[in-house]
């Protein structure tokens, strides 16, 4: 059991990498997926910001796709999950709002 008590120095480097490895592509996905999804979800509040909010809403559930699809560790994927979850909810609150093209098509 001498394993047990050895510090792992591979993650101690990265807070997103718990392979030891570089993942540059998977990290700006997550960033712009959980930005995307705070974009969404907090102009949902006002009706009037619908067109924004449903289109960050649909670009980070999108990306945020592609990124889970793509994701190497869990530390990624669960980042991830956060970004889709509230650009899901954001998307939806702004359809019910108007919509991508409530007021602008139509």
């Amino acid at each position: 059991m001498a394993q047990a008590m050895r510090p792992n120095s591979t993650t101690a480097g990265s807070l997103l990498a718990t392979d030891g490895k570089p993942h540059p592509l998977q990290d700006t996905l997550l960033g712009v997926t959980v930005v995307l999804g705070a974009i969404a979800i907090i102009t949902s509040i006002w009706s009037g910001l619908h067109l924004l909010s449903s289109w960050a809403g649909l670009v980070g559930i999108l990306t945020g796709a592609y990124g889970q699809f793509i994701s190497v560790t869990t530390r990624e994927r669960f980042g991830m999950i956060l970004g889709l979850g509230a650009s899901a909810v954001g998307f939806f609150i702004g359809m019910a709002h108007g919509g991508l093209f409530g007021g602008v098509i139509g």
